[in-house]
């Protein structure tokens, strides 16, 4: 997620504002420092553009829109789509900025603000959201490690019970298998907590 990562393409910003000159001058300022940008005046735009296939590195989002709330919007992002955000209000009030964190938003900007102000901000939201998706990835790479081996003790666990076997020649029948298969032991492992769990 972090800008520049791949040179296949720039990092792509929805940026969803309902005031037009935000939309104009910072879109065309993001599109010079060399980001893809999308725009939208609303939620609904917003939505639609997701729903067309469009998955941004980044979302900046005014607090305050027309219908749905860009917190709202903000929720859904995080929630859903695992989409890291910017949000730009005109209120300073320590209140929005609480609501803001703990929606999950990675940066806060009060308005007016202009281009040279918002890139670091987006630079560093970049970088914490590619941090946040690594340690997201090593942690479901550990569970499905953890889960696998949880497989395997369970399967060494019922070959001990069916056939009357010491632990350590359960789980070389179990290797053995997972070799005559040529398949991977968790898979194996798992195949033989299915069987027993059907019969």
């Amino acid at each position: 997620m972090v800008d520049n990562v791949s040179p296949s393409r720039p990092s792509r910003i929805l940026l969803l504002d309902d005031e037009r000159l935000i939309l104009v001058t910072l879109g065309d300022g993001l599109r010079q420092a060399g980001f893809e940008v999308q725009t939208a005046e609303s939620v609904e735009e917003a939505e639609n553009l997701l729903a067309g296939g469009l998955r941004p590195d980044l979302a900046i989002l005014d607090v305050h829109l027309p219908g749905r709330s860009g917190l709202e919007f903000a929720q859904r992002l995080r929630e859903l789509d695992r989409i890291p955000f910017i949000m730009l209000s005109a209120y300073s009030e320590p209140a929005y900025v609480e609501q803001a964190t703990q929606t999950g938003a990675l940066g806060y900007r009060v308005k007016p603000i202009d281009i040279g102000q918002l890139l670091p901000e987006v630079h560093a939201a970049l970088a914490r959201a590619s941090e946040l998706q690594d340690l997201r990835q090593t942690r479901e790479h550990l569970q499905a490690t953890l889960d696998g081996e949880r497989d395997i003790s369970v399967a060494v666990g019922l070959l001990m019970v069916q056939r009357q076997l010491a632990r350590q020649a359960a789980f070389e029948v179990l290797r053995q298998s997972a070799r005559q298969q040529r398949r991977r032991m968790v898979w194996v492992a798992a195949d033989l907590i299915h069987e027993f769990e059907t019969l």
